[in-house]
């Protein structure tokens, strides 16, 4: 039998075995914070195991191990890497106050979707990495290059223990292209993110008795008047590269289908939030003192300095103001139209019709990390429906979808089928 055709006969007779990982893994419960995904590794792991497959654990946190497997193709080629995070979104102690009508931790299978906190992010892009990997092994020999797969634990706090840990102290992982499942819909396929910067300012003032407003300007009013003015960012037109502006039009339909109307919008746009906001001590005192908090959100194509320029601007009409950087992640970007993203849509349109089209996220994923080295990196994975709220769940036809896109792809990059 053809290669292609094995590998798709393989995901169909094993269709039970792919669907019950899954149901396991989004079942073994891994929140962060606190961030402990010691039973999801062992769900992990136990697997690997069970088929022979060599793997080691890279855990500078204990608590939060990273499975890294690698093995080598017949002939020399390209380095694919297979990346997707473990951990997942906490739940509340109430999860019905929350809105959830299933159990989190359930992984319950009701009308064709699996539901559970992480089935979309990004247990099903996860489990898919994990069974392309396996599959993918029992044919090495007709391959060229490497596979290595790389499953990490410290994604929903910008991984100091995950994938940036590996990144920095295991070049061994940066291969020539990375294939991700984060969420993304199948109808588009992320070749960047853009990047958060994350402010705090405070404001100051001497403070006063509340009925001597003479004597003191209040900060809290001061800070809503400086958040007003901050609302000019958004007005702010940078410039982008000629094939950026392209892969944006072309995937603003899809972009909006997977994010929600609107999202293509505000995908070339800088965006501004005040995320939390703090001042006074009384109701009957004029506040000496106001904080907030900003996440900006820069846009692929964008420099942060653009962006700080047109800040420190707004701020110096303030001389009450200070601020300080909390953190940054730049935006991030590989080419829309490189060999991956060739590859994913010409396997989508042989599997279901369709062509996905290029986009850029709004959030944020581990893949940035290999495109901040100039390795090109895109995400292909399930709808993210209700991703970080609740009833988060997956169709079950869409992660085996994803199953079949990520295997296929992964086998026409190491085998040279270009699109």
């Amino acid at each position: 039998m053809e290669l292609r055709g094995q590998l798709l006969s393989w995901i169909e007779s094993e269709r039970s075995e792919i669907i019950d990982f899954f149901q396991t893994f989004v079942r073994a419960k891994s929140p962060n914070p606190p961030g402990d995904t010691t039973n999801a590794v062992a769900h992990i792991t136990a697997f690997l195991k069970e088929r022979g497959l060599e793997f080691r654990l890279i855990d500078p946190q204990p608590t939060m191990a990273n499975v890294v497997a690698s093995f080598d193709g017949a002939e020399e080629g390209r380095h694919l890497v297979l990346n997707g995070h473990i951990d997942v979104f906490p739940v509340g102690n109430d999860p019905s106050a929350e809105g959830w009508t299933k159990d989190p931790w359930g992984g319950e299978i009701d009308d064709g979707k699996l539901y559970g906190r992480g089935s979309a992010d990004m247990k099903a892009g996860t489990s898919a990495s994990i069974w392309t990997y396996t599959l993918l092994h029992r044919v090495r020999d007709q391959l060229g290059g490497k596979l290595t797969l790389t499953c990490v634990s410290d994604e929903e706090t910008f991984g100091p223990w995950g994938a940036r840990y590996l990144m920095e102290h295991h070049p061994e992982v940066h291969g020539d292209c990375c294939l991700n499942g984060e969420p993304s819909s199948p109808f588009s396929i992320r070749f960047g993110e853009k990047g958060p910067l994350w402010l705090k300012v405070t404001v100051r003032t001497p403070g006063s008795h509340g009925a001597y407003t003479h004597g003191s300007a209040s900060a809290t009013r001061l800070a809503a008047k400086l958040i007003g003015d901050l609302a000019a960012l958004e007005d702010l037109k940078p410039g982008l590269p000629d094939n950026l502006s392209r892969a944006l039009i072309e995937g603003q339909e899809a972009a909006d289908k997977a994010m929600g109307e609107g999202a293509s919008e505000i995908l070339p746009k800088i965006t501004l939030n005040i995320g939390t906001i703090s001042g006074g001590l009384k109701n009957n005192m004029v506040p000496g003192e106001c904080t907030f908090e900003v996440d900006i959100r820069l846009p692929v194509g964008v420099e942060k300095e653009f962006v700080v320029d047109a800040f420190e601007k707004i701020i110096a009409d303030y001389p009450e103001a200070t601020w300080e950087e909390v953190n940054c992640s730049l935006p991030s970007y590989c080419d829309p139209y490189g060999d991956m993203m060739q590859i994913i849509q010409k396997n989508v349109e042989e599997l279901r019709g369709f062509t996905p089209k290029p986009v850029v996220s709004l959030g944020g994923t581990d893949a940035r990390l290999w495109r901040q080295r100039d390795i090109p990196a895109y995400v292909y994975g399930p709808f993210p429906t209700g991703m970080g709220s609740f009833d988060e769940h997956v169709d079950v036809e869409d992660f085996l979808h994803i199953v079949r896109t990520h295997v296929l792809s992964a086998c026409d990059y190491l085998t040279g089928n270009q699109a």
